[in-house]
């Protein structure tokens, strides 16, 4: 079966990741009929694509701003551009005051929202609060239950 074959038979919401054999964590990533690499950065990997890291964090900003996109347009607000920076790091869990974890590392996130536009502030408020509704967010900051099973 050809990554080709793959896409076309691929259900919506299926990604498939497989190895590309040119790098030793080289990932040939197939979502629909999108194609993307993944990989490590040097020395570690060949650095031929986004680190999974960077493919985590571009799925929460790219839901961000959709999601705050999505409410402007609602509103017949006169946002003209959304712009997502994020960040990922590692913090010790003492650090952090909100968290239910106590001890050892916790990994954080920073995301930065800029809201081009002639907004006021009570518009601006409100489109960060619908950035926290973000589905990616919402599953990022929930209970998540992954099941792994052999093909």
């Amino acid at each position: 079966m050809t990554a080709n074959d793959t896409a076309d038979n691929a259900s919506e919401g299926t990604v498939t990741v497989t190895e590309t054999g040119t790098g030793t964590y080289t990932q040939q990533i197939t979502v629909g009929r999108h194609q993307l690499l993944a990989d490590e950065p040097q020395p570690i990997g060949d650095d031929a694509g986004p680190t999974p890291y960077d493919l985590l964090l571009a799925g929460l900003g790219a839901c961000t701003s959709m999601t705050v996109r999505l409410y402007a347009n609602k509103k017949g607000w006169p946002l003209e551009q959304v712009e997502v920076t994020l960040r990922h790091s590692r913090i010790h869990a003492e650090d952090c005051a909100q968290c239910e974890t106590t001890k050892g590392w916790i990994s954080h996130i920073d995301r930065t929202i800029d809201l081009v536009g002639d907004l006021d502030d009570t518009q601006r408020q409100r489109l960060m609060e619908i950035a926290e509704r973000c589905p990616v967010h919402q599953t990022l900051t929930s209970e998540v239950d992954i099941a792994t099973s052999l093909a």
